[in-house]
């Protein structure tokens, strides 16, 4: 593809608005539903993440316009995520909460730079278990986050989840403890109850109302949100000077890398959901790019792909990018109508909003599909799991993909094989001097010296074939195993002989010297009667004390 053409791919199309004149009225409703939802979302991964209520309802502002006109999506909604309140929480409590509007921009470069590299596909090769195991350990960690609010407690010292709320319950006291547990289980309970006396019915909203009217009646002595701005803010350029950048770098990869990956993972499993068209994920990168930036000038956090408030809008009748532009208009109502109501919403019910959350992150089909499958998955997952409550999302992530290609090569190297056979056709005289050799599967460093230890250690014959016409897989360490093989024969006075070398690896064993270490240019076969009936002859000669066979 061209560069100006690629360009063009990546930018907003009226082609995207195509389906609009059938499909606005779904978009519409899709859009109000989502924006209903995705009110208490924000409001909780906001204050969450340190960062506070405002950033978190900005983000899903900003990120759902941004996104959803640049984004590679039809139907993608936009905001903060679980995902990266994990992350940014850590970062809040180090640098301070203006360090989020920073790191917000400097990643949103960097998807963008990916999404021009065309790296979108690169989620592709994320293993199912490592995907799965590391969204069970941001459910357990989103859960733990929530238990200072949930208990009345005041948060650990630790940047760990786990160690943070052993903290926090280690200083309860029951008394203060009573309101908020109740309303996390009042929230929990709706939520739960919700859907089963109408689907439409939104849950969170209608729990967080009931509770909030409660604690203001009541005068309860919870937290609450507190005020919240009425009107968007302006947008202005954080600091970005070298000595700003330079500490923020790390964190900024963290995120930028956490923004790319759960932003396509929910794309692409969006697309399965119904007809809405396929998405590019180059595009994808560019669009959440661009809405991290424009967030983080509007004082809000990284944006991302929320395939929550995605599925939701999917299922709600969203099939255009009118959908997630309608779920911003409604957000901005809310903060031009609503924030006082808002502001008092208790910081109770916005955990017991987020634990259920987490609670609904983790699909015990799921996990029993993984945990029945095979041994290695299961081991890749409860690694990437652990190691994501434990360290770190990204790590986790990097060592879930090790285990993984680990297994996997083992795997490989156990399917490949080298094999003795029967010289085919009617035995003659002198056949026990020749030794065939079937070469299967892959041949690379994974698999490389048990060939080597089978062919060279062969004994008490003349001629050894070498059969390559079944091999799938070879690289440039199997090549350089066949060229060892190939010389150690050779200096024991064997002639080997090859047969079926595929066209797609005659290049890479001529340049590692596999071709060059035959004893002649006519040692090399492409059909198996050929090949025997040469050694056949090398095997007469040598009987007849012949020194200087073809």
């Amino acid at each position: 593809m061209k560069p100006l053409r690629y360009a063009s791919s990546l930018l907003p199309s009226i082609r995207d608005y195509s389906q609009v004149p059938r499909t606005w009225k779904g978009d519409f409703v899709a859009g109000v539903t989502v924006g209903i939802i995705a009110l208490p979302l924000a409001l909780a991964f906001g204050v969450s993440s340190g960062a506070g209520a405002a950033a978190g309802l900005v983000t899903a502002i900003v990120a759902g316009i941004v996104a959803g006109v640049f984004g590679g999506s039809n139907v993608q909604v936009s905001g903060p995520t679980g995902a990266m309140v994990v992350v940014l929480g850590p970062i809040v409590a180090r640098e301070g909460v203006a360090a989020v509007a920073i790191v917000a921009v400097m990643a949103g470069v960097i998807v963008i730079v990916a999404g021009a590299l065309r790296l979108g596909r690169t989620v592709t090769y994320i293993p199912w278990p490592v995907i799965e195991g590391f969204t069970l350990g941001i459910a357990v960690i989103i859960f733990l986050q929530q238990i200072p609010s949930a208990f009345g407690v005041e948060t650990g010292e630790s940047d760990n989840a786990a160690v943070a709320a052993a903290q926090g319950l280690s200083t309860l006291a029951p008394a203060a403890a009573v309101w908020p547990i109740a309303m996390v289980l009042v929230v929990a309970a709706i939520m739960i109850l919700a859907p089963r006396i109408h689907p439409q019915l939104p849950g969170s909203i209608v729990a967080i109302i009931l509770v909030t009217v409660v604690a203001e009646l009541a005068e309860l002595p919870v937290a609450r949100i507190g005020a919240l701005p009425s009107s968007l803010p302006l947008p202005s350029m954080p600091d970005l000077s070298w000595e700003t950048v330079a500490v923020l770098i790390g964190p900024a990869l963290t995120v930028a890398a956490l923004a790319a990956i759960e932003s396509l993972l929910s794309a692409r499993v969006a697309a399965t959901l119904a007809d809405t068209g396929p998405y590019d994920p180059d595009r994808e990168l560019v669009g959440q790019g661009l809405a991290s930036v424009a967030s983080g000038f509007f004082g809000g956090m990284p944006a991302v792909g929320a395939i929550a408030r995605t599925a939701v809008n999917v299922r709600s009748g969203g099939r255009t990018r009118v959908a997630a532009i309608v779920h911003s208009i409604v957000l901005i109502g809310v903060v031009y109508l609503a924030t006082g109501p808002v502001s008092a919403i208790p910081l109770a019910a916005l955990a017991g909003v987020l634990m259920l959350t987490a609670i609904r992150m983790v699909s015990v089909a799921t996990v029993r599909s993984i945990v029945g499958s095979t041994r290695s998955d299961t081991i890749v997952f409860i690694v990437t799991a652990i190691i994501t409550v434990s360290v770190d999302l990204i790590v986790a992530v990097e060592i879930g993909i090790v285990v993984a290609a680990f297994f996997a090569l083992r795997t490989l190297a156990r399917s490949s094989g080298v094999h003795r056979e029967e010289l085919p056709g009617v035995i003659v005289a002198g056949d026990e001097q020749i030794a065939l050799f079937r070469l299967d599967g892959a041949l690379f460093f994974g698999a490389a010296e048990r060939v080597l230890d089978r062919i060279s250690l062969i004994t008490n014959v003349h001629v050894v074939i070498i059969r390559m016409s079944q091999l799938q897989v070879l690289d440039a360490t199997g090549a350089r195993v066949v060229t060892e093989i190939v010389q150690n024969l050779e200096r024991r006075g064997i002639t080997v002989l090859i047969k079926g070398v595929q066209e797609r690896h005659l290049n890479l064993l001529t340049h590692v010297g596999v071709l060059g270490s035959l004893r002649h240019q006519n040692h090399l076969f492409d059909d198996l009667d050929s090949a025997v009936e040469h050694a056949r002859s090398h095997v007469q000669r040598a009987v007849g004390t012949d020194p200087n066979p073809a």
